[in-house]
């Protein structure tokens, strides 16, 4: 069976950077990922690329920012007083910390610089900017959910 509109997809994928490191193998887990087409799981052009793939089918995928995690958006870094921040928290560029929203969500942030009276926060997703290599194994594919 191919992939098609609405099937329910169990692969196992890897996401590679420009500079071959992997951010992100399934096969970690040691359990395959499983989703349904059409519902948002991934980029419009992921999956047209995955689009008439059967179980057993290796595809390497070359995404561009857009198609991925985005562009970096200048309007996503903030310049934050550091009395913001607790006295007892030990501040470092790369520090992935949260902020409270007003609806009680959490921004998770990476701290990309500390001054004296500020640190620079950046609440773009850490994968913006960035070209992907998404590497995919097809496992099964289905009309019916499949139970992982």
């Amino acid at each position: 069976m191919k992939i098609k509109a609405n099937s329910f997809v169990k692969m196992h994928f890897k996401i590679r950077l420009k500079d071959g490191s992997i951010a992100e193998d399934t096969r970690n887990y040691e359990r395959p990922y499983v989703f349904q087409m059409g519902k948002g799981t991934f980029s419009k052009k992921v999956e047209k690329e995955l689009q008439g793939l059967s179980a057993g089918v290796n595809r390497k995928i070359m995404l561009m920012p857009e198609d991925a995690f985005g562009d970096k958006h200048p309007a996503m870094i903030y310049q934050v007083p550091k009395m913001r921040f607790p006295d007892d928290m030990e501040l470092d560029v790369g520090l992935i910390v949260a902020f409270s929203q007003k609806d009680g969500t959490e921004l998770p942030g990476v701290i990309t610089e500390i001054k004296d009276n500020e640190v620079t926060v950046d609440f773009n997703h850490p994968l913006s900017g960035q070209v992907i290599l998404f590497d995919v194994d097809i496992l099964e594919v289905s009309d019916q959910e499949i139970v992982s």
